[in-house]
């Protein structure tokens, strides 16, 4: 079940890869991305020190579920993958020129998990292109809906 997708990694890179990573989150965290209140669409992951952290994603507290603590929205978050993925997404990413996006956050047995995309960037034509041909199986949706 998807808590959050990031459609805007999917109109902007050529998605390669994709893993599945845990994060490590504070419990109203969990509460607030439970309630719908999480944003990854300025999000990127980071190799520091062989580690993987997620950047930029903003989960906003629950009014309720933070009143003993000083919660930081945008703190940085790690992932946690094995280190054999690790180090073949680290050798991909530093040789290939390749970039780790978040595609979205979902549930799998009970625990948050955040699926990561090994990505290519798209140049401004092939946006161009992707966006013709989201039109294109719209309007032939269409034409086969009606009718006439």
């Amino acid at each position: 079940m998807s808590i959050i997708d990031n459609r805007k990694a999917f109109f902007d890179y050529f998605i390669e890869e994709r893993h599945e990573a845990g994060l490590v989150l504070e419990g109203w965290e969990v509460k607030a991305m439970r309630a719908g209140r999480a944003n990854i669409k300025e999000s990127y992951v980071v190799i520091k020190d062989g580690e993987l952290y997620l950047i930029g994603t903003h989960i906003s507290p629950l009014p309720e579920a933070s009143t003993h603590i000083q919660p930081d929205p945008t703190r940085t978050r790690k992932l946690l993958l094995h280190r054999e993925e690790i180090d073949k997404l680290i050798g991909k990413v530093e040789q290939r020129g390749f970039t780790l996006v978040p595609l979205n956050f979902h549930y799998k047995g009970g625990r948050v998990k955040c699926e990561i995309g090994l990505a290519k960037g798209k140049k401004l034509h092939d946006k161009r292109e992707t966006e013709k041909k989201r039109d294109w199986e719209r309007e032939k949706a269409r034409l086969m809906r009606s009718p006439t």
